[in-house]
């Protein structure tokens, strides 16, 4: 049985809430040394990560979030475009004093990372995109999310709230999807003014308003931060040849393909997520040790 405080039972935690740029946002920290930021992905919250931060913790201060108009951070009624959750990620850590960090973003949060790592790259210092989604802008793909979280919530019940959750997981690890989990969402999506909230998430699957912020090699080429493209055999927003297109693209990065997970490598494969978090976040200073 997988569940979610219990894996954070014999970990030293804070979840408050703190002002980011106007924005109420829920934050949880753990640990010390460099900053890890993990930022979920669409329609997600900081749950996501919950297999994670306890071994995380062990070697830096991890902060994960709510992005704005997510989990139980306030949802001002705008567009969440890219550059919207960019500017909530600095207020973030303007607001928790991190002056430069290494950022971890999962399918939506991927995306976030690497356009503020463009935009910012003297804050930035090492970046890890997880499936980052649909980086070639596939309509299908669009409209399969659109579709699915739309009904989650409109219609939110434990049942469209499974189905959401299941369409992330490889087939053969859809029974990691606890009750526990449905039940975290399903409190989440059906939250005041939820179905409101959730259709300024949505306008990312608008073709006319993503074309604004979809991946290219213009801003992807401004990326300086060492990075890492961490894809899944899985991933049903799009194949491990779309991260070898981000490796054409980022310069000082390398592509690693995950078996046996889909789009939530941290959940499906919590020990090798954690590993490869620390291989690579965590290189140099083994390279000095050995040395």
């Amino acid at each position: 049985m997988v569940n979610i405080w219990p894996a954070l039972a014999d970990t030293e935690f804070s979840l408050r809430f703190i002002d980011a740029g106007g924005v109420r946002t829920r934050v949880l920290e753990a640990g010390d040394g460099p900053p890890l930021v993990l930022m979920h992905g669409t329609g997600g919250h900081l749950e996501a990560f919950a297999r994670n931060i306890a071994t995380l913790s062990r070697d830096f201060r991890v902060v994960a979030f709510d992005f704005l108009g997510h989990g139980y951070s306030d949802g001002p009624d705008k567009p969440y475009t890219i550059q919207t959750y960019a500017d909530h990620l600095q207020a973030v850590l303007e607001r928790l004093d991190i002056e430069r960090s290494h950022l971890s973003g999962e399918s939506l949060g991927g995306w976030v990372a690497a356009w503020f790592a463009a935009q910012h790259p003297e804050l930035v210092d090492r970046l890890v995109l997880v499936c980052p989604g649909n980086v070639t802008m596939k309509p299908d793909v669009m409209e399969r999310l659109k579709i699915s979280t739309r009904k989650a919530v409109a219609e939110a019940s434990p049942e469209t709230v499974r189905a959401r959750l299941e369409w992330l997981f490889a087939p053969e690890n859809r029974h990691l999807v606890t009750d526990e989990l449905v039940a975290v969402r399903y409190g989440i999506y059906t939250r005041p003014n939820a179905v409101a909230t959730m259709e300024n998430v949505l306008v990312l699957q608008d073709p006319e308003v993503r074309q604004h912020y979809t991946w290219t090699p213009a801003w992807c080429s401004r990326i300086v931060a060492r990075t890492l493209i961490f894809w899944t055999e899985h991933d049903p927003t799009g194949p491990p040849t779309e991260g070898e297109l981000l490796r054409g693209w980022i310069k000082d990065s390398e592509l690693l393909v995950l078996p046996d997970a889909g789009h939530w490598p941290q959940w499906e494969r919590p020990e090798e997520f954690d590993r490869i978090h620390r291989e690579f976040l965590l290189m140099d200073q083994a390279l000095e040790v050995a040395s």
